[in-house]
């Protein structure tokens, strides 16, 4: 068959059924961003693949790469596994939906190396997380700041110093995708705004600044966790006009 074979790093961000025995990937590689892949085979017992793609594992894959919308895997070693990650019902729904915001921020065939090193570490980072008393899996600091850098190497950094719409110092009372970041009390109304505390805004600054392996260290309240989530997901409504199924399920 024509086409030409690919070797590249990948993580596998979901895993679909095809098939009696086939699996459809989606991938995100280093070398040239999100694809998808068909591996087939890959659902029966003695797979040559066995539980290499499960999704969130870091693999290098070898892409038979044709004319056709989906590359074919032909061969996967494990890079790290990330079981602990899907082992875990916490720390799996923070993972989907670091995976699944990926997927929709990044959904062309575009080499990104800023976007593919935040994504291990983040998995690296969530093989090691804890669960919060009573927290919920959507508000962990961790899969927000990671969402959060995403929208800023997708190019929507969000504005937080002055006003994004009038420039005005603060005190800043609301987020606005539409004008891109904070804005004052005067501008929230006009500009779509939704509510912001100090300490939401503190927080997504905090949780920009700081390394993903320091989210944690971050103090959110579960108000201010809840405003961050609302602003997140503004912002993936305005600038991509998707919202996250995971986020909703």
């Amino acid at each position: 068959m024509s086409g030409r074979s690919l070797k590249t790093e990948a993580i596998v961000l979901r895993s679909l059924r095809f098939g009696e025995a086939d699996r459809i990937l989606h991938v995100y590689t280093l070398e040239r961003g999100r694809m998808g892949a068909i591996a087939k085979g890959a659902r029966k017992t003695k797979s040559r693949f066995g539980g290499r793609l499960e999704p969130l594992s870091h693999v290098e894959l070898i892409l038979h790469v044709g004319s056709g919308e989906l590359a074919t895997v032909t061969g996967a070693d494990l890079v790290r596994s990330h079981a602990p990650a899907r082992e875990d019902s916490y720390r799996l729904a923070v993972g989907l939906i670091g995976a699944e915001a990926m997927l929709r921020l990044f959904p062309e065939q575009e080499r990104s190396d800023r976007a593919f090193t935040a994504l291990t570490r983040f998995l690296d980072l969530l093989d090691e997380l804890r669960a919060r008393e009573g927290g919920r899996p959507e508000l962990d600091p961790l899969g927000l700041a990671f969402q959060l850098k995403l929208l800023w190497v997708a190019g929507y950094l969000p504005h937080l110093g002055s006003c994004a719409e009038c420039g005005a110092g603060g005190p800043f009372t609301g987020f606005s995708a539409r004008a891109g970041g904070v804005v004052c009390s005067a501008c929230a109304g006009p500009t779509g705004a939704i509510a912001l505390s100090a300490g939401g805004a503190g927080g997504i600054e905090s949780l920009l600044k700081l390394p993903l392996a320091e989210s944690g260290d971050v103090e959110l309240g579960s108000r201010a966790a809840r405003e961050i989530l609302a602003a997140v997901t503004a912002s993936y409504e305005y600038h991509g006009g998707f919202r996250l199924r995971t986020l909703s399920a």
